[in-house]
């Protein structure tokens, strides 16, 4: 993780969180070689977990589910009546 002293953590704060928000790294914040701080970009989810087989036991697929439309998906496709 990247320290950087406290006067160039104040002068360049802005380009500094920017880094760590593109990169996902944080960066120490030291003075006189001492860490102070530790800044690390927030984790968000926009998109909430997947939870899998939370609808197992609800519905059933029909066993011949891959065969429904398939007249209809080739007359789409290869023309015809």
């Amino acid at each position: 993780m990247r320290t950087v002293n406290i006067h160039d953590a104040k002068t360049n704060l802005s380009k500094l969180v920017e880094q760590a928000v593109t990169r996902g790294e944080g960066f120490i914040i030291a003075r006189s070689g001492k860490p102070l701080v530790k800044v690390v970009p927030l984790e968000h989810d926009d998109h909430p977990k997947r939870r899998i087989g939370f609808l197992k036991g609800r519905f059933t697929v029909p066993d011949d589910f891959k065969a429904v439309g398939r007249d209809e998906i080739a007359t789409m496709f290869e023309g015809g009546e």
